[in-house]
């Protein structure tokens, strides 16, 4: 089978609706139970209830894996980190009771930007995508996403393509846990804001990838009146 019957069969796969988890309640997220760490709190946000979390013992174990026998997959996530948090931050931990597992985690510099880095392991295949040199302004909330597709391993911020490089990523056991917060060991904490996350059973384009809602609008000014012509215009 040729790799572009291969994206395009992840393409097709990708079009049926994500597992969607909304990150507003530290008493059940998409209906699973998570185990609380620490004290994330609920928190208001321009687009809703959202969990935020101190940087240093707080985090959510969710007892699933939203990955289990998925050949192709993306994982979007909306969060909004502090300057103020700790340089290293995995904030997403999908991992089944084999060891495989994916991440999406910041790391963040003096000067409050953060950078992306995805990483992929199943075995000994694994792919870390990190440019520490492709920045984004803490504070805001943003959407990063790592997408899957049978061969290659492609990390996006807002809908923009930031790194991607080739793995073997073979399907997820069914049994396994998803941090959200904190890595599944509970170090690198995360401290910001963290409002949903979306996991699709397939490669999906980047165009369809979640992206930030842009600002509401200034209300329309009053068109300037046409120019009453006087003496001095003649």
């Amino acid at each position: 089978m040729g790799f572009a019957l291969v994206a395009a069969i992840a393409a097709l796969a990708a079009s049926t609706s994500p597992t969607l988890w909304r990150v507003d309640s530290t008493s059940a997220i998409a209906g699973h139970t998570p185990r609380v760490i620490g004290a994330p709190k609920v928190i208001d946000a321009p687009h809703g209830k959202v969990v935020a979390f101190d940087g240093v013992g707080d985090g959510l174990i969710v007892p699933v894996n939203p990955l289990a026998g998925a050949s192709a997959f993306t994982i979007e996530i909306h969060f909004r980190p502090d300057a103020d948090g700790p340089a290293e931050q995995r904030f997403l931990h999908v991992e089944d009771e084999g060891g495989a597992r994916a991440l999406i985690e910041t790391r963040l510099t003096t000067e409050g930007n953060w950078a992306l880095d995805t990483f992929l392991m199943n075995g000994a295949n694994r792919l870390p995508l990190l440019d520490r040199t492709l920045l984004h302004p803490c504070g805001e909330w943003a959407w990063a996403a790592l997408r899957y597709d049978g061969r290659q391993m492609t990390s996006f911020v807002n809908g923009t393509k930031e790194m991607e490089g080739p793995v073997t990523f073979p399907p997820m056991l069914k049994i396994g846990r998803t941090s959200v917060g904190v890595r599944l060991n509970e170090v690198y904490w995360f401290k910001g804001a963290i409002g949903e996350v979306r996991f699709h059973s397939g490669a999906i384009p980047a165009e369809e990838l979640q992206r930030p809602s842009p600002p509401p609008r200034k209300p329309t000014e009053p068109a300037p009146r046409p120019h009453d012509a006087d003496s001095s215009d003649r």
